[in-house]
């Protein structure tokens, strides 16, 4: 719809008036709560991203609601059912007029407008249901910890998603809400806050924005969601893929990289419609702080032998090649100290795609300690025996790629010197372990 074009209910000219075509599907915005009374930007971008990102053509509509969402907060999240009823209403009305079916509508509501979708999506009536609702951040203040009849869940749509993106608690309040409220719910970055929005850019905010500082901050993660979502838009090409998991710290171990039974997803506006789960789906993925938003998740596996009693807390750089291109010294840190035997996995994001990785060059980085321990040792033996003492020996890395699935292993590349020591390069090639070990025979 033009801007300055207005469907009204029990008005069917209005609906040529404004290009309405029955036979496209309905995709309605419905804005959240008001400070300024005004409708904010990403609104329009996200017009304009519906209206050429996508290969079907659609209707795209504007809930309007402004006038009611222009107050204390109390009274707007009050408002929030009116909102829905009159939405609910006008769906009704397309029914019963142009015979325009439920099913082909998508509410697509940020902050306050996730909770309006949901009760559009209630007050709707009758058997069948919406077809969809996304909820961009849905509010988090007097919502929280609600039933799902008094907040956006899955029972209001076919199939509803969420993006959580402010979910940390700002004076005792969260901005998002926390809780899951559809059938997939995606926390990227885990949800509570997002790259390029952290409170560190409150200084540049208050060059900028003067005494709105906070809330530019603030509204920075919060309208994150709507960035991704319109994100998916404009790169089809670069589809986000998100991935089944508990919390976000089992996610940075990189241990959630898994696709088989649904267990991952698209984020954005063409997420895989799983209509027949019944439970929601939590999904984590990590972002860049810019658009396209999309990185390559990779999961790292190492066990070191460690053959000093010294204890051992260096920091490592990894430098991956692919077949398009590579990157050098990403740091690693591996918690609290080396363990022998231990297995340490950890998650490492791409902000390119560099193809299949090939090979891998691992450095233990010097440090003062190190410096001093290594200088010793080299003094006592200086005929040198100095890999058997260097400390620690890394035989292999196991990789898993979350956007192909591909397992890999590589070896160190000389299986006769394995020994790792402070400064130290190691390169690790593509090896076939399961072919080493012996086929147990039939019988």
């Amino acid at each position: 719809m033009d801007k300055g074009c207005q469907i009204r209910l029990n008005h069917p000219d209005t609906l040529q008036k404004c290009g309405f075509n029955n036979s496209w599907p309905l995709v309605m915005i419905i804005h959240g709560w008001s400070v300024d009374a005004c409708l904010e930007n990403w609104i329009w971008q996200m017009v304009a991203a519906l209206k050429s990102g996508l290969a079907q053509p659609v209707n795209v509509g504007l809930a309007n609601w402004i006038s009611l969402a222009y107050n204390h907060y109390a009274l707007a999240v009050y408002n929030t059912r009116l909102v829905g009823q009159e939405v609910a209403a006008l769906l009704r009305w397309l029914e019963e007029s142009v015979q325009f079916s439920r099913s082909n509508v998508h509410l697509i509501g940020y902050s306050l407008g996730a909770h309006v979708s949901g009760f559009a999506g209630t007050y709707i009536g009758g058997k069948h249901k919406i077809g969809r609702i996304t909820g961009l951040d849905a509010a988090g203040p007097m919502f929280e910890g609600m039933s799902p009849s008094d907040r956006l869940s899955p029972d209001d749509a076919n199939f509803v998603d969420a993006i959580h993106t402010f979910t940390q608690e700002h004076i005792g309040l969260s901005v998002g809400i926390k809780q899951p409220v559809g059938h997939y719910d995606f926390y990227p970055n885990g949800g509570s806050f997002q790259p390029g929005c952290h409170f560190l850019e409150l200084y540049k905010h208050i060059a900028n924005h003067g005494l709105n500082a906070i809330t530019e901050t603030i509204k920075c993660a919060h309208e994150r969601s709507v960035h991704l979502f319109i994100d998916s838009l404009l790169h089809a090409d670069l589809q986000s893929t998100a991935y089944l998991c508990s919390d976000m710290d089992s996610f940075s171990q990189g241990l959630c990289l898994n696709c088989k039974k649904g267990h991952c997803n698209t984020l954005g506006y063409h997420i895989h419609q799983d209509k027949q789960s019944q439970k929601t789906k939590k999904l984590f993925l990590v972002t860049r702080a810019q658009p396209p938003f999309k990185v390559y998740h990779y999961q790292f596996k190492m066990q070191f032998i460690k053959q000093i009693e010294k204890p051992v807390e260096p920091t490592f750089t990894m430098s991956l090649f692919g077949t398009n291109s590579e990157v050098q010294k990403i740091p690693i840190t591996l918690g609290e100290g080396i363990i022998s035997n231990k297995t340490y996995s950890f998650l490492i994001t791409l902000d390119s795609d560099i193809g299949t990785l090939i090979m891998i060059k691992f450095k233990w980085e010097n440090s003062a300690v190190w410096a001093n321990v290594w200088n010793t040792i080299q003094t006592i033996f200086p005929w040198g025996k100095r890999s058997l003492y260097s400390g620690l020996i890394l035989k292999s890395i196991r990789v898993k790629a979350g956007e192909t699935q591909q397992r890999m292993t590589f070896c160190s590349q000389n299986m006769n010197d394995l020994q790792l020591h402070p400064t130290q390069e190691k390169t690790y090639v593509k090896c076939d372990v399961a072919a080493k070990k012996p086929k147990p025979k039939n019988g």
